[in-house]
C-alpha cells in the first residue's frame, strides 16, 4: 500500500513527477464500506489515524467501522457511543474497554510511545463526562494524563490545594460549566498552554454552554485556546498535537 513517505521518496528519486505523484496522494487507499469510507492514509498524513464518531450511527455499522480498523491492524477509539452499540461493541470484542461516562470504546493492541503530561481540570463533578473523554482521548494518542476534579472558582480553596502539581503539566485542559470563569483563573496561574471546554452544565442563563463558550472566547488571560461545547475529545486531541512537538 502506498504512503505519503513512500510517494515522496519516489517524487525525490525521480521516479515519478510532481503530477503523478500529486495523483497518487489524492487517491490514498479508502476502504469502502456500505455506509463508510474509512481514510487508511490519516495515520500517515497526520500521525493520529481514523476517530470513529458514534453518534447518529447504527451499532451494526459502528461494529463494521470497527471491524475494518482492526482488520488493518489499527486501534480503534469511538466517541460519543451509545449504550446499545457498546454492548454490540463489547460482545463482538470482549477485549474493548467501555467508558459509560466519557461514552467511550477503545481498543488497543500496540505499546504506545508516551508523550508529555495533561492535565485536566475541571469547574465541577458534573463536569466529568467531558473531562472523561478528554482523558481517554489523551491516553488512547500516547498521552500521559493527571486529572484534578471539582476545583471551581466557587471553592478558589480547591484549586489552590492542586495548583503546584498542575503547574507540572505540559499542556492544561480546563473543563467548565456555568459562566467557565475557571479558564481564566488557571492561565493566569501557569506557564503552559491552556485548552479551555466550555460545557453544557448551567442553569437557564447558561444558553446549553453558550455563556461558558463566550466567557472563555473573552478570556483577559493569556495562553487560552478554546475548543467547542463538550469537546473533550477536540481539547486532548489538541493537547496531543502540543505534546508531539519536539
Amino acid at each position: 500500500m502506498k504512503t505519503v513517505e513512500s510517494i515522496l521518496r519516489a517524487l525525490k528519486n525521480g521516479e515519478m513527477g510532481i503530477s503523478e505523484a500529486k495523483n497518487a496522494v489524492e487517491s490514498l487507499p479508502l476502504l469502502k464500506l456500505a455506509h463508510t469510507r474509512l481514510d487508511l492514509g490519516r495515520r500517515e498524513r497526520t500521525g493520529v489515524g481514523e476517530v470513529v464518531f458514534g453518534a447518529g450511527k447504527t451499532p451494526r455499522q459502528i461494529n463494521e467501522i470497527v471491524s475494518a480498523l482492526r482488520s488493518k491492524g489499527q486501534d480503534v477509539l469511538v466517541t460519543r457511543i451509545s449504550d446499545k452499540a457498546a454492548a454490540a461493541v463489547r460482545e463482538r470484542f470482549p477485549e474493548a474497554e467501555i467508558s459509560q461516562a466519557a461514552r467511550t470504546a477503545t481498543i488497543t493492541s500496540k505499546r504506545r510511545r508516551l508523550c508529555g503530561r495533561v492535565a485536566i481540570v475541571t469547574a465541577g463533578t458534573s463536569d466529568m463526562p467531558v473531562a472523561e473523554e478528554a482523558r481517554i482521548t489523551a491516553e488512547f494518542l500516547g498521552d500521559k494524563t493527571e486529572s484534578f476534579y471539582d476545583c471551581g472558582v466557587a471553592g478558589i480553596h480547591r484549586l489552590s490545594a492542586v495548583i503546584d502539581k498542575i503547574k507540572k503539566a505540559r499542556v492544561v485542559i480546563v473543563i467548565a460549566g456555568m459562566e467557565g470563569a475557571l479558564a481564566s483563573v488557571v492561565a493566569g496561574l501557569v506557564k503552559s498552554p491552556v485548552i479551555a471546554v466550555p460545557t453544557s452544565v448551567g442553569y437557564g442563563a447558561n444558553f446549553g454552554g453558550l455563556a461558558a463558550l463566550l466567557s472563555m472566547i473573552n478570556s483577559c488571560a493569556n495562553g487560552v485556546s478554546i475548543v467547542n461545547i463538550d469537546n473533550g475529545f477536540g481539547a486532548a486531541y489538541n493537547a496531543h498535537l502540543i505534546n508531539s512537538v519536539k
